[in-house]
């Protein structure tokens, strides 16, 4: 894949990528098998539920006929316990900056659930930098399928040549492939970290100040869309 030379879009996965989440997502499923179901999970037993948003291992665990209930009592717990077992990783805040006042279009393509999705980037403050947020709830094929990317893609009108997805998955690997976008792999919270390495990628990162580099040197002098504060 073409690494781009300009960047005039980055849609950015949420777990793992903008903000370290595994630790609430844990805790807020448990504490709703143990409610309802008397056991707990192990963090590779609820990953294995993903791929669908919640409202998918919510139907699996307990049964469709309780979805509404479960959801409303699981996002209750994630938002309650938000601030004290999730954080924006460092300095992503800073890249998010940098890109928008260089006029780069900024999305989500997350496999989180709308309702959890906005919960996260409502609490970490960094909902304002993005212009259009796909969630799991808002495709028909789930990731790895690019149907997210091309959305956006055609939302925004910019080129895939143009274009990074950012995340730390095998599957946001195969859709940015599939939607001929480049991909940034970012490591520094990846639980999928070996497979991703093993997939011979352009773009790796291990730290957020190596990704603000590469970033920076793909928008220098370029006009800003707005000034800086």
């Amino acid at each position: 894949m073409t690494i781009p030379e300009r960047l005039s879009c980055a849609i950015f996965d949420v777990d793992g990528t903008l903000a370290s989440t595994n630790e609430l997502i844990f805790a807020t499923f448990n504490h709703l098998t143990r409610r309802h179901l008397g056991r707990e999970y192990t963090p590779a037993e609820i990953i294995s539920f993903f791929g669908p948003p919640e409202e998918g291992a919510v139907d699996a665990m307990f049964g469709a006929s309780r979805t509404p209930e479960i959801m409303d009592e699981l996002c209750g717990f994630y938002r309650d316990h938000h601030s004290s077992m999730a954080r924006l990783h460092e300095g992503m805040d800073g890249v998010l900056r940098l890109l928008k006042d260089h006029g780069v279009r900024l999305a989500v393509f997350t496999g989180k659930g709308r309702r959890t999705a906005a919960i996260t980037l409502e609490e970490l403050g960094i909902a304002h930098y993005f212009e259009m947020v796909v969630t799991g709830n808002d495709v028909v094929r789930y990731k790895p399928d690019p149907e997210g990317i091309s959305r956006i893609l055609s939302a925004f009108g910019v080129p895939p040549a143009e274009t990074i997805m950012v995340g730390d998955s095998m599957a946001d690997v195969r859709a940015s492939r599939q939607a001929g976008v480049a991909v940034a792999a970012v490591l520094w919270d990846a639980y999928d970290r070996q497979r991703v390495l093993d997939a011979g990628l352009d773009l790796v990162f291990e730290t957020v100040p190596a990704f603000m580099d590469w970033c920076r040197s793909r928008v220098d002098g370029h006009v800003r869309a707005v000034p800086t504060a």
